[in-house]
């Protein structure tokens, strides 16, 4: 160990003391691997900043049926009991998930006719504006509802729904609290997220029947058969599970509309990306290898006589091997670090000169410290294993022949 320790310090000496090929040995591999570095920097930037806007936005997890249908709860609890399933809400009839919102006294008054969709804990696209409510007498609107209604969060607004029974108009009301609204992007039409108990009361009173919940008049319902829901909110809980989850809703006969198009377009890029990258990468590997295993055989041709010497004080060949792979692992670090540095300012320049692009982007030349390391495992193990053939001719040079050269 002790000579093993001695030979690899007498390769940094030499190794400094050739300063002017270690430089060009380190200036060609940080030539080689920062461009590299640089075009996977830029596809990870691109492919990760579009997947994190998607999974950030709720409404590419969301699958909704194309056309109505009768889903009991037999459906739903089955869905649920699904792993790649983050949430599944009932919705009732369309034509009767409607209302009418009231604010304001007099001549301030304001009113607006909204769609009800139904929420509850757990709502992905609520949780993601931190605008879920509490309560059935709580609501959230959209941006343009809160509008047109001139409402803010906290205030207060009345809800009515009318039905026609036996010619007379008949009305319903209920007293709400907004607690939040949505920003634009998360929905553009006047809508109400409520709790499904009032979106059933709502189509129960225009069916005809009571509400009790909310102490509106009609008949009490006979007990029937299970109840149906005619449409449901689903989110699945990753981007890869939208897929999966639109294939087992096919398969059940089921019509449905997703964004699997737009995630398998990601996708697409970023195994394209990565093919022409490994491509690249695998062509410049190639070419280093043989850049460094040159480079080392020509450094023992050329140091035979100073190798041969260390043998001859006694150096075993493990020792004399150990002189040009030690030089070739100095080579790979400081060409990575070199490397690194250099990506740094690439990625700065780059970010910069397309700032006006980026939009929310924050980056769009990105490296994570795991991709440097495994950069620098990559390019040391390829170097260590470079320097074998050369090392393998080291050892094999005799005392003997320098003693009759000397």
């Amino acid at each position: 160990m002790r000579l093993l320790l001695q030979s690899c310090s007498m390769a940094l000496r030499d190794y400094l003391h050739e300063g002017l090929l270690s430089a060009c040995a380190v200036l060609s591999l940080a030539a080689v691997l920062t461009p590299l570095l640089v075009l996977y920097g830029v596809k990870f930037g691109i492919v990760a900043a579009m997947t994190e806007r998607m999974i950030n936005d709720p409404k590419n997890l969301e699958i909704s049926p194309v056309s109505s249908a009768h889903f009991g709860q037999d459906f739903f609890a089955e869905l649920q009991s699904r792993p790649d399933v983050a949430f599944i809400l009932p919705r009732t009839r369309a034509i009767a998930a409607t209302m009418s919102l009231a604010a304001g006294q007099g001549m301030e008054r304001r009113t607006l006719t909204v769609t009800l969709e139904p929420t509850a804990p757990g709502d992905p696209l609520l949780a993601r504006y931190a605008a879920l409510p509490e309560g059935q007498d709580k609501i959230v609107l959209s941006d343009s509802a809160a509008r047109k209604l001139g409402l803010k969060a906290g205030d207060k607004l009345k809800g009515h729904v009318e039905r026609s029974r036996s010619g007379k108009v008949q009305s319903a009301a209920v007293e709400l609290e907004l607690a939040a609204v949505l920003p634009l992007e998360a929905q553009s039409r006047d809508v109400a997220f409520v709790s499904l108990a009032l979106l059933e009361a709502t189509e129960a009173f225009r069916d005809g029947f009571a509400a009790p919940a909310f102490n509106w008049p009609g008949e009490i319902p006979e007990r029937g058969p299970e109840r149906s829901y005619a449409s449901f909110r689903l989110y699945a809980r990753t981007l890869d599970q939208v897929g999966s989850l639109r294939s087992y809703l096919n398969a059940k006969g089921l019509e449905v509309y997703t964004k699997a198009a737009e995630i398998e377009a990601v996708k697409d890029l970023d195994r394209s990306f990565t093919l022409i990258f490994s491509l690249i990468s695998g062509a410049a590997a190639a070419g280093f290898f043989a850049s460094t295993v040159s480079s080392a055989l020509a450094g023992v041709k050329r140091k035979e006589r100073h190798l041969g010497l260390i043998r001859l004080l006694g150096f075993p060949a493990s020792s004399i091997m150990a002189f040009p792979i030690t030089q070739a692992l100095l080579t790979a670090v400081l060409g990575v670090s070199l490397a690194a540095v250099l990506y740094a300012g690439a990625a700065s320049s780059i970010d910069t000169l397309f700032r006006f692009r980026l939009g929310d982007m924050e980056q769009l030349c990105r490296l994570l410290p795991e991709h440097f390391a495994v950069t620098l495992g990559l390019v040391v193990a390829l170097s260590a294993l470079a320097a074998l053939p050369p090392a393998a001719r080291a050892a094999r040079i005799e005392a003997s022949d320098v003693i009759r050269d000397v």
